[in-house]
């Protein structure tokens, strides 16, 4: 196979507005969201009947129905039906995942175009029978006869049976809720509760004045009645988050993560175009920015390291791949999945302790200027629907370079399972 090493040209992306979930999007679920936001972005830049070479979409929970999503909502957004589709998932980091599995695409010349986005819902989930229930259930369809059928349905029943199983919210590995074990990173990195309530405030203002000033609108479709994130509360203080109880640790009383500086659960969107130089210039479509590089990466937390922390380790790997430094960036898009990650994040970063003895350097990543972390609000402000989370800071990251004219720009986002994923955007 020849490596052509062509660029990867971002061209824009859509999302719909992020909602609180069992709010206006309930009823929608995954195939329908996604519909929305493949067809807004074959709108906006003349898709009709375009066969792309792939379009990558994924959720994090779905049905079983929905193993085929990306190929399903792409035949109902108006591409050519010609176009592949696959469906991923890894967790938070999903559609920036499949922006890089699309950017690896065009860059070795298999493709020349495609789509990555993703959506979640948490309030259309997926409840399944008891595992008891799910047992007799087989058994009955392997027997043979009605009789033996009625005999294997109502032998040792127990109404307990039909008691539903919901998606749970604990890693697996750990039984800890993601809150949870980010409270553990709070203490270990010695991160207060003031501290996070003002990176939580700063998100809300960032994002309300990003709003008012236009920054969006080509960026966020209205879908349902909606125009803005469900989220966003332009008139919160620190009294206000201040006035919040804990939201995991409640019993301790050394608990400082609370519904204000952390994620709440979300319904919602995105999508993002990609493609080579010539394609974008056969079209008339500009390139905002491009993918350079990315990186993934993962941490032992079952048994200790901190659940959040693997882009510490996958941002140092993908600055010595690229020769740059921590603070060779004009913005920092860090996914607030809790003021608490972002700030350990941070702090790790500028620790001679842990950047010699875990990630092996000579010298800490140093510090990040402030006034270049998402410029424009992130996760707390906007919601974090975990599939549409990559896809959404990729479109606004790629839309800030175009703004700016040039420049560079760093991608963080933290997922469940204690991995990590990392990429770089430029505009020369």
């Amino acid at each position: 196979m020849e490596n052509t090493q062509q660029r990867v040209g971002v061209i824009g992306g859509v999302r719909i507005p992020f909602c609180r979930n069992n709010t206006a999007y309930a009823d929608v679920g995954n195939f329908g969201m996604s519909v929305k936001v493949l067809g807004a972005l074959v709108e906006r830049f003349g898709l009709h009947g375009v066969e792309l070479g792939e379009v990558a979409m994924g959720a994090v929970i779905k049905h079983a129905s929905d193993w085929n999503l990306a190929r399903e909502a792409l035949l109902s957004s108006g591409l050519a039906p010609t176009t592949p589709g696959i469906t991923t998932a890894r967790a938070c980091g999903t559609s920036l995942d499949n922006a890089i599995v699309i950017a690896n695409k065009i860059a070795t010349g298999q493709i020349e175009a495609g789509i990555a986005g993703g959506s979640d819902t948490t309030s259309d989930v997926p409840i399944v029978y008891s595992q008891r229930l799910r047992k007799r259930l087989l058994a009955v369809n392997r027997a043979k006869t009605p009789l033996d059928k009625l005999r294997t349905a109502v032998r040792g029943f127990s109404l307990s049976e039909l008691k539903p199983s919901f998606p749970g919210v604990a890693e697996p590995r750990t039984g800890m809720s993601m809150g949870e074990h980010c409270e553990k990173m709070a203490r270990e990195w010695h991160i207060g509760r003031e501290v996070q309530d003002r990176l939580a405030l700063d998100s809300h203002r960032k994002l309300a004045t990003a709003y008012e000033g236009g920054f969006f609108e080509d960026l966020v479709v209205p879908f349902r009645g909606v125009k803005r994130d469900g989220f966003l509360r332009p008139d919160t203080s620190m009294d206000k988050l201040a006035g919040l109880k804990p939201a995991f640790d409640k019993t301790s009383g050394l608990g400082t993560l609370t519904a204000g500086n952390s994620t709440g659960l979300s319904d919602g969107a995105a999508a993002v175009l990609l493609a080579n130089e010539a394609w974008a210039a056969k079209r008339g479509l500009k390139i905002q920015a491009y993918l350079r590089d990315a990186e993934v990466a993962a941490v032992d937390f079952v048994h200790g390291e901190g659940l959040l922390m693997a882009p510490t380790i996958a941002v140092p790997r993908l600055l010595k791949r690229n020769g740059l430094s921590l603070q060779d960036f004009d913005f920092y898009e860090i996914h607030e999945a809790f003021a608490a990650q972002v700030l350990c994040t941070l702090r790790a970063w500028e620790s001679p302790d842990y950047c010699k003895n875990r990630l092996g350097l000579d010298a800490p990543l140093g510090a990040i200027d402030p006034a270049k972390l998402n410029v424009n609000g992130s996760s707390l402000a906007a919601g974090h629907p975990f599939a549409a989370t990559g896809a959404r800071i990729v479109a606004t990251l790629a839309k800030l370079l175009e703004q700016k004219g040039s420049g560079r720009g760093l991608i963080s986002i933290c997922t469940a399972g204690g991995m990590g994923v990392v990429a770089i955007l430029e505009r020369p």
